[in-house]
Formats: C-alpha cells, structure tokens, sequence
C-alpha cells in the first residue's frame, strides 16, 4: 500500500507550474511502541477530552481553539477564522530564491519530505525546475503550509524527483552563546593535538547507515520475544565506570593504542566481505519482522501459559512485513 500524501498542490518557478504532491520521506511506524494499560485489569488505557472545571467530557464539535492570556482568559478563534487566514502556500510552493546548500545552518533542519509530479500532467514542467534547480547546483527556497502552518522549504534534487526539506524560523533557534559562554578557553598542546589526529584517523571512513543497528530497539525486540516464551529476565548488571581521566596525554596515549586492534579488525572483516562478494551485513529492514508471530485470535494468544508458548516459537520467525504507513 502507497504511502498516503501529506499534501497536494503546485510547484511554481516564476510562469512554469506543475501540480504536486508532498510525502513524507521518513518513518516511526516500523519502531516497537507500548500502549498503557492498567496493571490489575490489563486493559488499554482510554483518554479522554473533559472540561477542566467541570470534569464533564466534551463532545468534539464543542472543542474550539483558545490562545491563552491569563491564568482562566482565553481569546478564542474559530476554525472560520483560521480558514480566512489561508495563505498562497496552502496550495502552491512558490520558489522565492536560490540559495548555495552550505549556508543551510544544520539547526534549522526539521525534516525531509519527498516531491513528485501529481498525475500524468506536469512532468515536463517538473522536470524543468528539477533540471535547472540542479544545473544552478543550488538550494530552492519556498513555502508550503503543513499542519495549519507556514514553513520555509528547500527543495534540491533527488534522482528523478526533489527532496524538500522543512526548515525552522529564525525565533525557533536558540541562540548557542548562553549554553557556551562557560566553556573555559584553554590551550592545547601540539603532541596532544596529534594524537588525538591519529585517533581521528584510525576510526575514519565512509558514512554507510546500513552498518548502524538500533541496539535499544532490538534489546526491546529481545526483551518482548523472551517475555513471550516464557524466558525469565534476569537484570544485567551496571556497566563499570572508567573512572576520571587524570592524565590527558596518557588517556590519548591509551586510546590510540586501543584503536588500532578494532580499525585493523574491521579492514579485515571488508576485505573479507569484498573477496567473498557479498555486501557487509546490513541492519535490520523493518524491525517488526523481527517479533514473534501472533497465531490465532490476539486476546488468545495474550494468554498462552509460558509453558506452551516456547513449543510454539522455540525460534523467532520473520513475520511478514507491515506496509509502512506514512510517518
């Protein structure tokens, strides 16, 4: 099942206008996530809208929006009036300016979102603005309205479609110098700066992402697959502290010495996988296919005794994977 869009509408560069669509270019639905529940009666635990003075629930059609002025004064506004507010970039992308990607500051990065033609019409003229946003080797800057609000994006080409990026406005950056006027001037020595370089060098290398796992995640996976054979958990133990550093030449001294072992280690370990020709080991695609599969009727499966369940799944099984549901 395809993702569903998060927003449909135009892209336009001065005269050329094509008719788009906005998805979002990343996921948490793939995550192990919990629901609360109530620990005497293991039943899901239900929210509800209720008014603060009176504790009486509040049908939906009752719930406005209110802007906050004083302790109990709200001014309230209407959804009429919200609509009047609308603005071009509900509907259009305009590109306003082209700007180099290196004056992007990486704090005002919210998240990526992929563009493409909507329908059969407009390719071409999407194509034009891909092509001539590449050609410039820039950075588009437009609006787009998500969520009842205006964003800056930047829109840069990815293969055959765009990439935009939502960015955060100037008043939702903190200023770095109120965390960083404490951090004390000090003078570093050249031998220490050169150990530390060959530190640096000796972990250096390409950025592959499909070489890091989510370790939490799959110690979540591990944890609800023991819990449902019926495995006992015992605690681990607390991890021993290193101590203080006392000596900061010594310490890099140490950690240059620790570093070569791992670095030739894992030069081998490509090297090997390359001579073999077959990829290094990629993380877990959809970490949901690593779970136990449910058989049967849930609430029946919930209540498997521990001694049935290991002859059911002594193994974790791949499950199917879920289609993934736009983030």
């Amino acid at each position: 099942m395809a993702p569903r869009a998060n927003w449909k509408g135009f892209l336009r560069l001065s005269l050329v206008t094509c008719p788009v669509a906005l998805f979002p270019a990343t996921s948490d639905t793939e995550k192990v996530s919990f629901n609360q529940i109530n620990r005497k009666t293991g039943h899901r635990i239900k929210y509800a809208k209720v008014d603060a003075d009176t504790g009486e629930e509040v049908a939906n059609e009752d719930i406005m929006k209110g802007y906050k002025i004083d302790t109990d004064t709200y001014i309230e506004v209407s959804k009429d009036e919200l609509d009047d507010l609308a603005l071009e970039s509900t509907r259009t992308i305009e590109i306003d300016e082209f700007v180099p990607r290196t004056d992007i500051d990486s704090r005002y990065v919210i998240r990526p979102y992929y563009l493409v033609p909507d329908g059969k019409v407009g390719h071409d003229a999407f194509a034009v603005i891909r092509e001539t946003i590449r050609a410039m080797d820039k950075v588009a800057i437009g609006r787009v309205v998500l969520t009842n609000r205006e964003h800056i994006i930047a829109l840069e080409p990815l293969d055959k479609g765009l990439m935009g990026t939502l960015l955060r406005y100037p008043y939702e950056v903190r200023s770095e110098k109120e965390y960083f006027e404490d951090i004390q001037d000090v003078k570093i020595t050249k031998d220490m700066l050169d150990l530390a370089k060959h530190i640096v060098e000796q972990k250096s290398g390409s950025f592959e992402p499909e070489q890091f796992e989510d370790r939490y995640e799959q110690a979540l996976i591990d944890l609800i697959n023991q819990k449902r054979s019926g495995v006992s958990i015992t605690a681990k133990a607390a991890p021993k502290s290193t101590g203080n550093v006392i000596n900061l030449m010594d310490a890099l001294k140490r950690s240059l010495a620790g570093e070569k072992q791992p670095a030739t280690a894992k030069t081998q370990e490509k090297t090997q996988e390359k001579s073999k020709g077959r990829k290094p080991r990629k993380a877990a695609a959809g970490q949901r296919e690593m779970l136990l599969p449910i058989s049967g009727n849930g609430k029946r499966a919930a209540k498997e005794t521990a001694k049935e369940a290991p002859k059911k799944a002594e193994k974790p099984v791949r499950a199917a994977a879920r289609a993934k549901k736009a983030g």
